[in-house]
């Protein structure tokens, strides 16, 4: 049995209590690895500001004090960068909401979206729901951007309507992390071409030891840009709902079109914690960073000894793994790997397979579109014991299908 170590050290009876999607999505014999939830308890500084919240009765509607102030500060510290200005920000329900409202800010019905799949299955779902054309631009084999292929693509583009890139940074679900030079390039190619960039970066602050971040927002020609932020997936915090939207300087006009009432969407409750998170929460990161990185590591180790034809590369931030499994033909039944992009419960091809054989649910493949569909994501933040236990029914059922 593999030593559990904290803040991934709660058992797993107790896991099951909670009433989250992750845990109530399956039956009780199921190991979840899938949904972006980590298996941890909150930073305390989550805990007190909540507590007292609860015990003065301040449960009324949000103001967004301090939030953006917040992130600014902490991006400041964390990575070097003043480009969040909280000055050119709002107060939004969520990151993909956020990403509607400028959507339908920056292009309207019929207009293209570019997306750099594999990726997080909701770009497709709701800018197809906004009645936007999504462009499908792939990652190199590298799992990197593909700026030739971008900058072509933005080039056909112009003339065309109008057209936003959203781009997903650190990338999900192959946890790399954009460069500063990389970044710089879309910039330039989406300036050119007239294409707005609209940046997810919810993972930023899970940035593993030995890799830097960089926001869009930093880097030369951005200015017309914009970036999603977020305390929520670092913290572990989905379920109080809060995030911010930063607009470059060129891109404050735009901003300011956003219709009052969609601040009126985030958590009251959720200000106050991701705030807090921000401002309090850094040695609680730190230790999630640092158990992260060695479950990253047990992973590779797992996976080496129990499937080894897996192909798996390491990303540079978050908690996501992304699987291939194109050399194991059993994990993919005739028929089952057909599920429609953007469909982020989807239980189909490995994942489906995985899911019967092994009672361990990954993300299913194909609904991140090209690139997917022989592939699933799994999420490795929980303990060393659940995770070699689920590897190793994988592999278990791997061998009997053998």
């Amino acid at each position: 049995m593999v030593a559990d170590a904290p803040p991934f050290d709660i058992p797993l009876a107790e896991l099951r209590l909670r009433k989250s999607a992750k845990w109530r999505a399956v039956d009780p014999d199921v190991l979840p690895l899938w949904v972006a939830e980590m298996d941890v308890m909150p930073a305390e500084p989550v805990v007190a500001v909540l507590e007292e919240a609860l015990r003065r009765g301040d449960t009324g509607y949000s103001f967004g004090e301090g939030y953006a102030e917040a992130y600014s500060d902490f991006a400041a510290e964390r990575w070097g960068s003043t480009a969040l200005a909280p000055e050119r920000s709002a107060l939004v329900p969520d990151v993909m909401l956020g990403a509607v409202e400028i959507m339908k800010l920056v292009t309207g019905p019929g207009d293209t979206i570019f997306v750099t799949p594999p990726v997080y299955p909701p770009f497709y779902a709701f800018a197809e729901h906004l009645g936007r054309r999504v462009v499908e631009v792939p990652l190199t084999c590298e799992q990197r951007l593909d700026l030739p292929a971008l900058t072509g693509s933005f080039a056909e583009a112009a003339g065309h309507g109008r057209a936003a890139f959203l781009l997903c940074n650190p990338h999900n679900p192959t946890g790399t992390v954009h460069s500063s030079a990389e970044l710089a390039a879309v910039a330039e190619a989406a300036e050119a071409a007239g294409v707005r960039v609209v940046a997810d970066e919810i993972h930023a602050p899970l940035v593993l030891p030995g890799a830097s971040f960089t926001s869009y927002l930093a880097v030369p020609g951005s200015e017309r840009g914009f970036v999603l932020a977020s305390a929520s997936k670092a913290w572990n915090l989905p379920g109080l709902k809060a995030a911010l939207v930063f607009a470059g300087a060129k891109a404050a006009a735009d901003l300011a079109r956003l219709p009052e009432e969609v601040s009126h969407g985030p958590s009251h409750l959720g200000v106050l914690a991701h705030t807090a998170a921000l401002r309090h929460g850094g040695d609680w990161l730190d230790s999630v960073i640092e158990a992260l990185a060695a479950n990253q590591r047990l992973l590779g180790e797992l996976l080496a000894t129990h499937l080894p034809s897996v192909r798996w590369s390491p990303g540079a931030a978050t908690y996501l793994g992304w699987m291939d499994f194109s050399q194991l033909p059993c994990t993919q039944p005739p028929g089952n790997g057909g599920a429609a992009r953007g469909d982020a419960t989807a239980r189909v091809g490995a994942a489906a397979w995985f899911l019967e054989k092994a009672r361990v649910l990954l993300t299913a493949g194909p609904p991140f579109g090209t690139g997917g569909e022989r592939c699933a994501r799994i999420n490795f933040a929980t303990s060393a014991s659940l995770l070699s236990e689920a590897v190793e029914r994988m592999g278990a059922a791997v061998a009997r299908a053998a």
